[in-house]
């Protein structure tokens, strides 16, 4: 299994929709594309981003291919309306919390 890391901080005054938006938008996307959604953790205090999720895809080539791709840009980019700090990372793996 292949791990997608992704961390971000939620923009000031823009938390209720980006709570919509997650819930009714993104992570059924990430689905849809073939990945799924296995933590979403949320920092209230001390430094760090805001949000860590995760996602897995069976092997490396399904993941590169769902990154290359249009409809991962087109989430990708309507979560950043609400979101500062998008940063990503593919990694194997564990079965265990990763960062």
């Amino acid at each position: 299994m292949i791990k997608l890391l992704m961390s971000w901080d939620i923009k000031s005054g823009h938390e209720q929709p980006y709570f919509e938006f997650v819930v009714q938008e993104f992570a059924p996307g990430l689905m849809r594309l073939g990945l799924q959604p296995t933590e979403a953790w949320y920092t209230v205090y001390g430094p760090g981003h805001q949000m860590l999720t995760g996602a897995v895809a069976s092997d490396l080539e399904t993941m590169r291919a769902i990154l290359n791709g249009d409809e991962w840009r087109a989430l990708r980019d309507r979560l950043q309306q609400y979101v500062a700090n998008f940063g990503y990372k593919v990694v194997e793996a564990s079965g265990r919390f990763q960062l």
